[in-house]
Formats: C-alpha cells, sequence, structure tokens
C-alpha cells in the first residue's frame, strides 16, 4: 500500500451530483477521522470483535513505517505500558495497596486481567497484519487524531516520530491506543467481559468518555459506589442514562451483581455479570425496595419465633416485579412446607457487599438464630444483647443470599464451618461496638464447600 499522506481523503465513486452538491460514497471513505466503516446508527460487539475493527488502524501503522519484526516488540512494549497498573505510562494511576477499598482491589484487578489480553492481542494482530494486510476499501488510511494524552515509551517516541515515522504514523497510533484504552476501562465492570456487548458509533467508544471520566474520577478519588458501577455499566452497552440502582436489563440481556450466580463467599462485591436473554427488550434499571436500609423496620433476634425442625434445605427461586416508569424490583422467595418468604434482591445484593469474611478458626458467638425464623421475620433482623450465629450449612447460595437480605447488614459475616472444631485462632476483624448501642456481630455459617 502506498505511504499515507496527511492533506486529504481518499475519494470514492458514489452517487452522480449536480454543482454544488457533496458526492455521496456508496461506501463510507476511511479517512479524516474515519477508521472503520460502522453503520452510522450504531451497532453492537463484543470486545474481540470490536479489537478486529480497529485493525485498520494498526495496518495503517505497518504500511506507513514499514515495521520490521524488531519493532513489534517496541510497539508490544508500549501498549502493555499503557493497559498496566503502576508505570509511567499507564492510562489508569490507580494506586493499590492493602487498605485500599474492595471496590477499588477488584476493578484494578480487572484492568490488569484486561490489559494484559488486550496487549496479547495487538502484538499477535501486528505480527499477522505484516504478512497477511487488511483491505482498505478506501485506499490508504488517513487519520486526523489529537493527543490524547497517552505517555510513549521512549523507544516508542523513537519509532513513531523519529526518522522513520511521523505525523501519520503517530496519529494512527493515537487513535488506536485511545480506542484501545476506552475498550479495557470499558469491560471494566464485567467479570465476563469478553462477552459484554458493547455499543459502538461511527467513533468507536469515544461516546463513552463524559460517562468514563465520571466513573474513574470517581474510582481515583474517593471510595467508588455500586450505583456508579451499574451508571458506567449501562452506558457502555447502552449509550444512555438511567436511575440510579443495582442493575440494568437492556434489549437482549441482563447486568447484575456476579454473586447471582457464584458462591456468595468467594464471589465479587461490586462487579457485574452480563446474562444474555433474548426476551429482555424494554431497558429497565433494578432497584431497590428500600433505598435508606437505616430506615428500614428491625426485629431482634430475641424476638423470633423459636426454631422449629426443618426437613431438608429451603428452595429459593429470584422473582421480578413489573417494569415501572423505567425501573423495577426483585426478590428472593423462599419456600419451606407451603410457606413462602420474600427477601427484596436488593437488600440482598447490597448485604453481600458488606459482609465481613471471616477464617473457618473464629470463634463461636454467644447466641445462635434460626434461618427459616430469620427468613420470615419483618424487617431487619439485628441483635444488640450479643453475637448472633445463623447456621445456613445445609442451605444453597441463593437461601445464604437470602439471609445477607434479611440480616441488618452493619457488622455482619459470612464464615465457613469448622468441622474440626477448632477455635484457638480467635475471631477475624468484623467491627464490634464498645458502647453497647449499635449491633452486635451476625454471623452466617455455610458449608465450607461453598468456600471452593
Amino acid at each position: 500500500m502506498p505511504r499515507a499522506s496527511i492533506p486529504g481523503t481518499p475519494a470514492v465513486p458514489g452517487t452522480p451530483t449536480t454543482p454544488g452538491t457533496p458526492a455521496i460514497p456508496d461506501t463510507p471513505a476511511l479517512g479524516g477521522s474515519r477508521w472503520n466503516t460502522f453503520p452510522a446508527a450504531g451497532t453492537t460487539l463484543t470486545a474481540r470483535e470490536f479489537f478486529t475493527a480497529t485493525e485498520p488502524l494498526l495496518q495503517g501503522i505497518v504500511d506507513d513505517i514499514a515495521l520490521s519484526s524488531a519493532d513489534i516488540a517496541v510497539l508490544e512494549g508500549q501498549i502493555r505500558a499503557t493497559l498496566a497498573l503502576g508505570t509511567r505510562e499507564t492510562a489508569l494511576p490507580l494506586y493499590l495497596g492493602p487498605d485500599s477499598a474492595s471496590a477499588a482491589r477488584e476493578l484494578g484487578a480487572q484492568a490488569e486481567t484486561i490489559g494484559q489480553e488486550l496487549a496479547s492481542w495487538s502484538t499477535e494482530a501486528l505480527e499477522r497484519l505484516r504478512t497477511d494486510p487488511v483491505p482498505l476499501p478506501a485506499g490508504p488510511l488517513v487519520v486526523r487524531s489529537h493527543c490524547y494524552g497517552h505517555l510513549l515509551t521512549p523507544p516508542a517516541a523513537d519509532l513513531l516520530l523519529g526518522r522513520r515515522g511521523g505525523p501519520v504514523s503517530m496519529q494512527l497510533y493515537n487513535e488506536w491506543l485511545h480506542q484501545l484504552v476506552l475498550l479495557r476501562d470499558a469491560l471494566l465492570p464485567f467479570t465476563n467481559w469478553q462477552d459484554a456487548p458493547l455499543l459502538i458509533t461511527p467513533t468507536g467508544l469515544r461516546h463513552t468518555e463524559p460517562a468514563r471520566d465520571a466513573f474513574l474520577t470517581e474510582l481515583l478519588v474517593r471510595q467508588i459506589r455500586h450505583t456508579s458501577i451499574v451508571a458506567f455499566a449501562r452506558n457502555v452497552v447502552t449509550g444512555t442514562t438511567g436511575p440510579a440502582g443495582y442493575g440494568f436489563e437492556a434489549g437482549g440481556g441482563t447486568a447484575l451483581p456476579a454473586v447471582l450466580d457464584q458462591l456468595p463467599l468467594t464471589a465479587p462485591r461490586h462487579l457485574l455479570t452480563w446474562r444474555p436473554d433474548p426476551s429482555v427488550g424494554e431497558a429497565a434499571t433494578y432497584v431497590a425496595e428500600v433505598q435508606d436500609y437505616y430506615a428500614a423496620p428491625r426485629t431482634l433476634v430475641e424476638d423470633l419465633p423459636p426454631a422449629i425442625t426443618t426437613s431438608g434445605p429451603l428452595a429459593a427461586r429470584p422473582v421480578t416485579a413489573p417494569v415501572v416508569d423505567g425501573t423495577r424490583t426483585a426478590r428472593i422467595e423462599v419456600t419451606h412446607d407451603g410457606t413462602t418468604a420474600h427477601v427484596d434482591l436488593g437488600q440482598a445484593l447490597r448485604g453481600h457487599r458488606f459482609a465481613h469474611h471471616e477464617s473457618p478458626a473464629a470463634g463461636d458467638a454467644s447466641g445462635t438464630a434460626d434461618a427459616w425464623s430469620a427468613l420470615r421475620a419483618p424487617g431487619l433482623v439485628w441483635t444488640q444483647s450479643g453475637d448472633v450465629t445463623v447456621d445456613a450449612t445445609a442451605q444453597d447460595d441463593l437461601v445464604v443470599l437470602a439471609l445477607l437480605g434479611r440480616l441488618y447488614p452493619e457488622n455482619l459475616a459470612l464464615r465457613p464451618a469448622d468441622h474440626a472444631g477448632d477455635h484457638s485462632a480467635g475471631r477475624s476483624a468484623a467491627r464490634t461496638t464498645t458502647d453497647g448501642t449499635g449491633p452486635r456481630r451476625l454471623t452466617i455459617l455455610v458449608n465450607p464447600a461453598q468456600a471452593h
């Protein structure tokens, strides 16, 4: 392919025109600020599909500087430095330490995992495009891309701006690098990030920039709220905003916290999982039934009815309410012997985010409560008279999640049962009260198999 040049955009034969009427090309021309042929109305792509759609930019770089095998290592070092954490060139200056918030740790781990995978895709693509070029329908690729502040490594700066490089290769790389950074960040909220559907426009993922700026600002300067993670994920998938909530659904699927199909002891607290569902049509936000759980009614453990003998595990299933004004609620329905208890799913997920995790050898509590009695109680169950354990070792994960939604979420813990009976290690670092006015510790005891 001929070396690209900045001044113009390649012309494509189109519809005959009259004097003073601009030509309308049959095929959108690549060039100017256009580096793809996405439909003007937008489309939906997975991460891999979007990466493949950026390859014309890489092809332009390969052609413009006659990329050698040695040059590939230079560009690989650049993309890895940009997508890593803690480097001079990082596009996400997120510091992670032992005292970092759990949401920051989860999102930071996502950034590292996704960044490494995207960097591997990039190296493979550069090697392939040297020998198997991507055809560009409009001829040599010309892109006018401004600098977005992504720092270059010294070898990459020398390659792209030195004797073999110049404005063409630099601007092509600017655009490609920025789109890859936007891609990495757009995927951060999703555990199954390779399956998340990304809304794409003719400018790629640039439409996510305002929402991304708000999301990363909150991540970097404070403890990010779960609703902010959900809002960014919704914008990435739909390009729209909506009410604050703990999840959302859009055409073709739902995005809800990962714990709904993972183990409560090991599931991420803050990340979402995209679950395809062809039956989902209109967009809606999942909201909690009670926004301020401090104001919710409460029941003391001491006032629960006496424990009953249950025959086998409880049965649980999620149930959703109809959409009202763009929002919907959902509950966990738990049944036993023909009797049903309902727990708000939003409160259950809130309890999962707030719960401490104890070691199996944590000390025994002074009291116990029956799981079924707790689930049937009005309001949120709490105690002020002493630490209490709720035995859920015979229950499945959805019942455990329902208990997390029924117990008051302050000073709440999850602990795998210690069948060895060795409690010499003492308690974990769950909060305790010293003035006797706050809630004492409530611990849900689960089967050790649920910890693996």
